[in-house]
């Protein structure tokens, strides 16, 4: 195999697609926590931070997709036989290597932003091996895969990227509670995550029954999951207005309210996609849904850091 073809293969293990949306969740959430409480402004201090939250969510999410890779290695030979391990263009060590080279630097880069951050990675770190690995290999039953699934990528994240600003000595508030606004996005991320999840199940339903790994459409039959998922796509994004309403989210309204109404739309949009056409999900193309659902998180993480960016007055 020659470098290239090497080279190439590093960077299919690692799926960059995937990279996006956890890189923008940690600087998006950075910048809101900037602007909370009052005129957003951008110190100096916080562009190496950011940028050192960034970049470790990129890594972190490298190492979760090799050491997936590595313990479903038997189940992508059924399901994605034209992955870098199981077609051999990639050895198990080398796969390791960049496991383990990876979850260091996001470990790295945390322990120079504060170690506020660092705890939220370290744990995510246990959550993404969990999920895959032994002893706890999570993925096995269906609910256990989703809260693992949601935790870190939905929850976690936005907590992460709010941590790299408010964690540091430089920031005024350092060492205070983190306040509703954060949770109360986390906490829509994570609704919303814990029921997309599912949806990346539907294409593997032969690799996984036969790797014992029981996901949702294989507890209770591909048209009564998309049922269940549906739901989680569409109602999490009220927490937007109902946040604004209730003044657990405190930047500026009509972005939060406005993003809120345009997620609502589109989970409604990909909610429908599914139910009109759920075997198409059993396929091992993309779902237009799956798309959808990718862009409803980028969005989400873009619609929170305007509505502080542009945050009016000071937090009460």
């Amino acid at each position: 195999m020659t470098v290239g073809q090497k080279v190439g293969a590093l960077v299919r293990l690692s799926r960059p697609f995937t990279l996006l949306a956890p890189s923008i969740g940690m600087v998006g959430t950075a910048l809101a926590a900037l602007g909370w409480g009052g005129a957003f402004v951008f110190p100096e201090w916080a562009l190496g931070k950011i940028a050192l939250g960034g970049l470790g969510a990129a890594l972190l999410n490298v190492a979760s997709n090799s050491v997936n890779q590595i313990f479903d290695i038997e189940v992508d030979r059924i399901n994605k036989p034209e992955r870098p391990l199981p077609a051999g263009d990639l050895s198990i060590a080398e796969a390791w290597v960049v496991t383990v080279v990876t979850y260091a630097l996001a470990l790295t880069c945390a322990w120079m932003v504060n170690e506020l951050l660092l705890v939220i990675v370290a744990f995510t770190v246990f959550l993404t091996y969990a999920y895959s690995g032994p002893p706890f290999r999570t993925k096995r039953h269906w609910a256990f895969a989703n809260v693992t699934i949601a935790i870190p990528r939905g929850f976690l994240l936005p907590l992460a990227g709010w941590a790299t600003v408010w964690g540091s000595p430089e920031f005024a508030g350092v060492g205070s509670a983190l306040p509703t606004d954060i949770y109360t996005f986390a906490a829509a991320s994570a609704a919303f995550v814990l029921g997309a999840a599912s949806t990346k199940d539907f294409a593997d339903l032969a690799g996984d029954e036969a790797g014992g790994c029981i996901t949702l459409p294989l507890r209770v039959g591909v048209e009564r999951a998309v049922r269940i998922i549906a739901p989680f796509l569409v109602f999490p994004w009220f927490l937007l207005p109902i946040g604004v309403a209730t003044g657990w989210l405190t930047g500026n309204a009509i972005i939060l309210v406005g993003g809120g109404v345009v997620l609502i739309a589109m989970g409604a949009r990909a909610a429908w996609l599914l139910i009109s056409r759920p075997e198409a999900l059993t396929d091992q193309s993309t779902h237009p849904a799956w798309v959808l659902m990718y862009l409803m998180m980028v969005i989400s993480q873009v619609v929170f850091a305007l509505g502080y960016v542009f945050a009016p007055g000071a937090a009460g």
